[in-house]
């Protein structure tokens, strides 16, 4: 238990190291007062635990709601079982519904190539599974351009040495996770995947980033 506890903090620190070599660009969003609902734009991203992107994308500016939920795979309304087991084809995504005045779809997508690793076939850390896919599941050709876009640039980068293996396909269907993995950090921060896992990569988030996130 003690050797997983320490490789979990080794993952989470060698992950946000790489952070610090990220282009200055990504701090200089452009922050405007909060916008019109019916102007609101939505991402589908997948990468690893949605517990983990769902705590950290939800602190950003500009971000309204994160929703914990599953895409790609071939059975309708599939719960969180049928997923982990690896047979429905699914990946454990989140919905961001966002406020595209005050940050960009494209921002969006280059923070997510920072807090997760995007070099990693079907896993993140100790996590393991198709379910765990880096992926992006676009709604528009605008968002398909967009994601290639970034992850060129990201590539081109240097940020990751190994070569991104990030899918970027089109949303089928998206399909709400069960009510208790929403906003999971917030209600269980007492759990041990929260506090040694989670919680450190939003610490280093925060340090890193602290000029997009939200003010509380």
């Amino acid at each position: 238990m003690n050797l997983i506890i320490v490789v979990c903090f080794l993952i989470a620190g060698s992950l946000y190291a790489k952070s610090k070599q990220a282009d200055t660009e990504l701090k200089n969003i452009n922050y405007t007062s909060k916008g019109d609902v019916n102007k609101l734009d939505s991402a589908i991203l997948g990468g690893g635990c949605f517990w983990c992107i769902e705590a950290i994308l939800n602190e950003l500016k500009g971000v309204e709601k994160v929703e914990s939920g599953y895409s790609g795979g071939s059975v309708k309304n599939p719960t969180y079982q049928e997923v982990c087991n690896g047979k429905t084809g699914h990946a454990e995504v989140v919905k961001i519904t966002f406020d595209p005045d005050i940050i960009s779809y494209g921002k969006l997508i280059e923070i997510f190539f920072h807090i997760h690793d995007p070099t990693t076939l079907n896993r993140q850390g100790n996590d393991i599974g198709t379910q765990y896919r880096s992926v992006i599941f676009y709604n528009s050709e605008d968002q398909k351009k967009a994601a290639e876009e970034v992850i060129k640039k990201i590539s081109d980068s240097g940020l990751w040495k190994d070569p991104i293996v990030t899918v970027v396909e089109p949303l089928v269907a998206y399909y709400p996770a069960e009510d208790y993995h929403q906003d999971y950090y917030n209600n269980n921060k007492e759990k041990s995947y929260c506090s040694i896992v989670i919680a450190p990569k939003i610490a280093k988030f925060y340090e890193e980033y602290k000029d997009l996130i939200k003010d509380n």
